[in-house]
């Protein structure tokens, strides 16, 4: 099984640890692309910050955020599940799971980002501001400069059981499963049982508990449709749609009464 995430935007401190090796980095495929986008944001977070407010999209107040960036060559670096913070990973909780369902972790999470295309929650990285909505002045919109090197890397890492997509929507452009990896790829909503309407907070918070679920309990759904039958048999309310046609994927909606 292989969960696609989306990252946060706040993140925690990037720590005292050793500095970034973009060498360990798994998916060595998307290296080049990587080292494209890094040498781009520190150049202009270290040059004119008002420039770089913009681009980023970033208000004075967090001006401290282009420093931080200016610095990501040698700021101290730690596991990205580590750097990534926010209501889906507060609820997932991966510093609280037993040893047996952080090795599930590290085998199965997948964090898109705009800087570093996509990363294993055990990738060591140092804290940054960079969505995939940015449009840098050199390469242009993240979401099209991703899209080439994904697509040659990430066939491979799903490998041939289930994916799960939780991306929000600008990182899912970023990568859409074609062929028969889109026929085993799920791609989940959660509604508010009542009005059938998605809430944001409550949204991305199920989402993670979803994840801890699967982790904790240690299914290991092949493809839709035994993801669908492991979470009914883990307490969540869901609804389930086939792909009409080959290479589209399942839609799930997951119903949820509280919203918390």
């Amino acid at each position: 099984m292989l969960v696609l995430l989306p990252p946060s935007e706040g993140k925690a401190a990037s720590g005292r640890g050793a500095p970034l090796k973009p060498e360990s980095l798994s998916l060595p495929g998307l290296a080049a692309a990587r080292a494209a986008v890094l040498d781009e944001l520190v150049d202009l977070c270290a040059g004119d910050e008002v420039k770089a407010r913009e681009v980023l999209g970033l208000s004075e107040g967090l001006r401290g955020e282009v420093t931080k960036n200016a610095g990501l060559r040698t700021a101290g670096a730690r596991p990205a599940g580590e750097i990534y913070t926010g209501v889906l990973y507060d609820a997932l909780g991966l510093a609280s799971l037993d040893p047996a369902a952080k090795r599930r972790a590290a085998r199965s999470l997948l964090v898109f980002s705009g800087l570093w295309g996509a990363l294993r929650v055990t990738d060591r990285i140092p804290s940054y501001r960079c969505s995939m909505g940015v449009r840098l002045p050199g390469l242009g919109a993240l979401g099209a400069h991703w899209r080439g090197p994904l697509a040659d890397v990430l066939p491979a890492a799903a490998g041939a059981g289930l994916v799960l997509d939780l991306r929000s929507a600008a990182y899912a452009a970023a990568w859409q499963p074609k062929g028969e990896v889109a026929g085993r790829t799920a791609t989940v909503r959660v509604l508010h049982a009542p009005t059938r309407k998605v809430v944001s907070h409550f949204n991305k918070a199920t989402k993670g508990r979803i994840v801890r679920s699967l982790l904790s309990s240690g299914a290991a759904p092949k493809d839709p449709r035994e993801l669908v039958t492991a979470l009914r048999d883990l307490g969540y309310v869901v609804e389930a749609q086939a792909p009409a046609r080959a290479g589209r994927t399942w839609s799930l909606d997951v119903l949820v009464d509280d919203v918390h």
